[in-house]
């Protein structure tokens, strides 16, 4: 695991801390709807707190323009949920690094607690400006970043600005850290990765690294049909990508070579359009129609991958099964959600790899406490699992 400098070596009574959190929430009419994020980082916040700190909190929220302030991106609500998790108000600065910041970041006493406006409405947070890390510096004396959804891109507030301020790890970002690295490094075995979503070239990296890791790869989602393809099946008008289909097949034969199982889906959910009221039916991988498309995995596969999962000691998850916004593709992610919260029942070490498996369990009902954890990074984890350096992990070591 990378050596972390954590907040625990920090005295951080009477200072300005600069705290990168990751508080890009799902906002409706001014309410935020999952506070998930907000929650995860409270330990950090709470212990910066209790110490005395004058705590300015910045993240980004959406992908703004970048050309100055847009409603619909803006953290205000997400200053007001944060101020009803604890219990005490939080000033919310209506710019990011101009006069509202910096007078509010000034007047801050011990134990209060600042979050500024969304990083991204200045553009100069996504290119790494060195002017606008000396700005957002200006605004503490101590940097903490805690938002490891973000540890994967290099930008002001995730990796220039701790070259300007002595920096630490917050403990969400260190868990984070431990967790994905204790899986990768000593898993109990049997240990099985699943992959899904819908492009094969969006996890082909990870799939390359799992393979000297996991005994069995699970595939579905769009992303399995480009697999079915190289053995030579027909997917209709399914998702595919046609040049990944060598590739895939290259994967298959490794597979065999290293002899890790790969399991691919046995019968998927077809339907002559992508919509709600589409004429649907399951079919075998070897029957797909021509006019048709698979949208979800079927349910001998879903019960295949559900049986591998709940035999297996450590299960990683990065991707839904199906179309699972849609109620008549979601029964192949329920499955494998399902199997996850069995497994894990049955003393099984679980991670849901966040992104779209994350949104996924929440969507469909799935207590957190079903799986051993739930990562607040969906890009940030696929990369750690892919074995790259972080930047954002890298400035604090």
């Amino acid at each position: 695991m990378a050596d972390l400098k954590m907040i625990d070596q920090l005295d951080a009574s009477g200072k300005r801390v600069v705290m990168r959190v990751d508080f890009n929430v799902p906002v409706k009419d001014g309410v935020v709807t999952d506070d998930t994020r907000i929650k995860a980082a409270l330990p950090t916040i709470k212990h910066l707190l209790e110490q005395g700190a004058r705590l300015v909190l910045m993240s980004h929220r959406g992908r703004p323009s970048g050309e100055g302030f847009e409603e619909e991106f803006s953290l205000r609500p997400a200053a007001l949920r944060l101020s009803e998790l604890l219990g005490s108000p939080v000033v919310f600065a209506t710019d990011v690094v101009g006069p509202d910041a910096q007078a509010k970041a000034a007047s801050l006493k011990d134990g209060q607690v600042l979050l500024i406006e969304n990083l991204r409405f200045d553009k100069r947070e996504k290119k790494n400006d060195p002017a606008f890390c000396e700005e957002l510096a200006k605004l503490g004396e101590v940097y903490v970043n805690d938002a490891f959804g973000t540890a994967h891109r290099a930008h002001a507030s995730t990796a220039g600005l701790a070259n300007l301020l002595p920096a630490y790890a917050g403990y969400l970002m260190a868990n984070e850290v431990s967790t994905l690295t204790g899986m990768l490094d000593q898993p109990k075995r049997p240990f099985v990765a699943i992959l899904g979503g819908s492009k094969v070239s969006d996890k082909i990296q990870v799939i390359d690294a799992l393979m000297d890791k996991a005994d069995t790869l699970i595939i579905g989602g769009g992303m399995c049909f480009t697999f079915l393809l190289a053995q030579g099946k027909k997917v209709g008008t399914s998702l595919k990508e046609e040049d990944w289909v060598e590739r895939a097949g290259e994967m298959i034969k490794r597979a065999a070579e290293k002899d890790v199982k790969l399991l691919l889906p046995v019968d998927v959910v077809v339907a002559d359009k992508f919509a709600e009221d589409a004429n649907t039916k399951t079919v075998t991988v070897d029957e797909i129609p021509d006019d048709m498309m698979g949208l979800d995995i079927g349910p001998e596969s879903q019960k295949l991958f559900h049986d591998k999962i709940v035999d297996s000691k450590t299960v990683v998850w990065n991707g839904p099964m199906g179309v699972f916004e849609v109620p008549e593709f979601a029964a192949g992610t329920k499955a494998v959600a399902q199997g996850l919260v069995d497994a894990t029942a049955a003393g099984a070490f679980t991670i849901v790899g966040g992104g779209d498996s994350a949104s996924a369990v929440r969507n469909l009902g799935f207590p957190e406490d079903g799986f051993s954890h739930i990562s607040t990074g969906g890009g940030a984890s696929l990369e750690f699992l892919e074995g790259k350096e972080l930047p954002g992990l890298k400035v604090l070591e």
